[in-house]
């Protein structure tokens, strides 16, 4: 309980988490709103108020890779391997205090977003919680934030330095996933497998038929073979792995 109680102290004490909370918010329900405002013509569905979840998700993987990074960057992490010297428990400690803190943000913005279009919408008919699938499309952003998170935690404990961690999360996220579907023969198969490509079916997929709407008011198009929570634990399996080699190279290599 101390280590989980020094972790919240020293990751409320910046402003960055703070910053980086506000803007996942601001950014996701912000655009939810202006989707919702302009969604005419048909009923707006529950998978709609969610298409923004990712602008959130990036800001809190740079927000969790920054809990690590910026120890390195200015040398506290020495003087807290030291107070615990196995390494391994301040790391599970941290990993716990920003994944519930991610879940946590996740929850807002996936009840946030879809508080806003039930506001906004001229037709808002169909934005009542009623499957097992509106729930998973709300409620489940707070998981995917959560294991992001974790990814991230990882990611920021191999690399240790800032602009490293955060570049490799956003080029991988918003760049190499594209790009590697246009690889000839292959480039499909392997992009079935890019884990965020993977999750977002978790969010986005399978929604609920709505009577009255357009064709292809479902959403943007998923990736994968996956059923919807099959992606999510392929996503959150990736992301303990990287968490897991994490631990492994901070336990081995000087502070």
């Amino acid at each position: 309980m101390t280590l989980l109680a020094v972790e919240r102290i020293k990751l409320f004490t910046t402003r960055s988490p703070w910053w980086c909370m506000l803007l996942a918010l601001g950014l996701t329900i912000g655009i939810s709103a202006v989707i919702a405002t302009n969604w005419n013509n048909s009923p707006m569905p529950v998978v709609a108020t969610v298409y923004t979840h990712t602008f959130g998700l990036y800001v809190i993987m740079v927000m969790a890779a920054l809990a690590v990074t910026t120890e390195y960057r200015f040398g506290t992490i020495k003087s807290t391997f030291q107070a615990a010297p196995d390494r391994i428990s301040p790391m599970v400690a941290k990993a716990v205090v920003v994944t519930f803190l991610a879940g946590l943000v996740g929850l807002a913005v996936g009840f946030g977003s879809w508080g806003i279009g039930k506001l906004l919408a001229d037709d808002a008919s169909q934005l009542a919680l009623e499957s097992a699938n509106d729930w998973r499309h709300v409620a489940g952003v707070s998981l995917v934030y959560a294991a992001g998170a974790v990814l991230a935690l990882g990611v920021g404990a191999l690399v240790r330095q800032t602009a490293g961690a955060v570049s490799i999360i956003l080029v991988f996220a918003l760049v190499l996933e594209s790009v590697v579907g246009f690889i000839p023969n292959i480039g499909d198969d392997i992009q079935k497998w890019m884990p965020f490509s993977v999750v977002s079916k978790f969010i986005l997929g399978e929604p609920d038929a709505i009577a009255g709407a357009e064709a292809g008011v479902g959403g943007p198009p998923t990736v994968g073979d996956l059923s919807p929570w099959g992606s999510f634990a392929y996503f959150a399996g990736v992301a303990l792995v990287v968490y897991i080699v994490s631990l492994v190279v901070v336990k081995r290599r000087d502070a």
